[in-house]
């Protein structure tokens, strides 16, 4: 049995445990009557308010920072597509030069080899040229040496005349 229901022994005025839960009592009062409770309270509700305001602007920053990273997703997402855009470019430009520059190559051998052709055909012709001048002016210093030799027995002033004008006519 509890001490505070022996009412004999509990509530005797020489019990010290009665004076300390008549204490106790006093202390509640006094605190009831200074309004404690309500400062407690005061304090506790201003606690919580702040750490509601923190846990809202926790959630804010979240929020935030979740909007930040979808946005930076997308971005990242955009970013891929372009360089994969640029990417495809570049190599259908690589491409389309190195056919242009095939068709060029081609086009300057077609070029330089008609060029050549036109060299070997000139230097031909400058060849056949020069061994005909040259089968000429043989031709020439023969036939006068043979006119000379014939007309030198005759001796005829005309026909020198003549010999010396075949070399400027076969010319």
């Amino acid at each position: 049995m509890p001490h505070f229901l022996d009412f004999g022994h509990f509530y005797d005025l020489s019990n010290p445990e009665l004076w300390v839960g008549i204490g106790l009592l006093l202390f509640f009062g006094i605190l009831v009557m200074a309004g404690v409770p309500k400062l407690v309270a005061g304090v506790l509700d201003a606690k919580a308010a702040k750490i509601q305001a923190e846990l809202d602007e926790a959630a804010r920053l979240r929020a935030e920072a979740e909007a930040l990273l979808a946005q930076i997703r997308q971005e990242k997402a955009e970013a891929e597509a372009q360089a994969a855009e640029m990417l495809a470019a570049a190599e259908s430009d690589a491409r389309r030069l190195e056919a242009e520059a095939k068709i060029k190559l081609e086009e300057d051998m077609v070029r330089r080899q008609q060029l050549a052709e036109r060299r070997i055909a000139q230097a031909e012709a400058q060849a056949t040229a020069d061994v005909r001048a040259a089968a000429t002016d043989q031709a020439v210093r023969a036939a006068e040496g043979i006119l000379a030799a014939r007309l030198a027995a005759q001796g005829d002033p005309q026909a020198d005349a003549a010999i010396a004008q075949i070399a400027s006519r076969l010319n």
